[in-house]
């Protein structure tokens, strides 16, 4: 499911809307600077931290780069579902837009941070490349991209396909999170857990705020922003941990505890934006 969901469903979502949304109306420099912003925040945060880390906790590379995931990474499933059931078709453009700026970069970085604390070396420009080119969610926003910029109508028979989709992805996403908790993870709290839910939970979406008052952005870009900041990590933090040696079982223990945590803290996230923005 969570592969069908993958490699179809999400990616038909985003092409039907980044192909047929007015981006002109909206505040896309705005967007840019706020998601980059704090991403490059929190990145450096985290990076900052580590000496911290390994000599009063003696957290070791690979442990590191499961906090550091887990901080800077963000799970489009949740975000994607919460946007399209609160802020219908234009919080999904806003989503497919922050995709195309952070997907990218969160892989690039965390790919780089994987390879310098476990192996010692940076990664090669292709590999770097080869990561970038076989994600779905970026051929897919720069196929909409593409096609928006061009000026060419979906025909009405894809169009209507693409949707139908579409409207399969949320749902399925939602039980793909749900299955993949490990609650027993959580009986085993300790600093890296401890940090990686902080700075994720807590210190990512105030970071946020903050870019989004300075950049005067409306409630509904202000939402879309916090929103990919408050929601837990990506599940392909884990497969990625797996893959380039990096702790996968810390990495899974963080995405359970991150995950039961925003179900109190997404709320409170978006009520703040309410009262402050609104």
């Amino acid at each position: 499911m969570e592969d069908l969901a993958y490699w179809v469903l999400f990616p038909a979502i985003i092409l039907i809307n980044v192909g047929t949304s007015e981006f002109s109306a909206m505040p896309v420099m705005e967007i840019a600077i706020a998601v980059l912003g704090t991403f490059i925040s929190l990145a450096v945060l985290c990076l900052l931290l580590s000496p911290f880390l390994k000599h009063r906790f003696a957290i070791s590379g690979p442990r590191f780069t499961s906090i550091f995931q887990g901080t800077v990474r963000w799970n489009v499933f949740i975000a994607m579902a919460i946007a399209a059931n609160s802020l219908g078709e234009e919080g999904v453009a806003l989503i497919a837009i922050i995709m195309a700026i952070l997907i990218p970069a969160a892989n690039l970085l965390c790919v780089t941070v994987l390879a310098i604390y476990v192996g010692g070396s940076l990664p090669t420009p292709l590999a770097l490349s080869k990561e970038l080119l076989k994600n779905p969610y970026i051929l897919s926003v720069a196929a909409g991209a593409i096609l928006n910029a061009s000026d060419i109508e979906f025909p009405e028979i894809i169009a209507n396909y693409l949707t139908f989709l579409g409207s399969a992805a949320l749902p399925i996403a939602v039980l793909c999170v749900g299955a993949a908790l490990d609650l027993q993870a959580l009986r085993r709290p300790g600093p890296a857990l401890t940090t990686a839910l902080l700075m994720r939970n807590i210190l990512a979406p105030t970071i946020a705020l903050c870019f989004v008052i300075v950049l005067g952005l409306d409630e509904v870009s202000a939402t879309i922003v916090i929103l990919v900041f408050a929601v837990p990590s990506a599940a392909a933090s884990y497969v990625l941990a797996r893959k380039m040696g990096g702790d996968a079982k810390l990495m899974a223990e963080i995405l359970t505890l991150q995950t039961v945590a925003a179900a109190l803290t997404i709320p409170g996230c978006l009520l703040i934006v309410a009262y402050v923005i609104g």
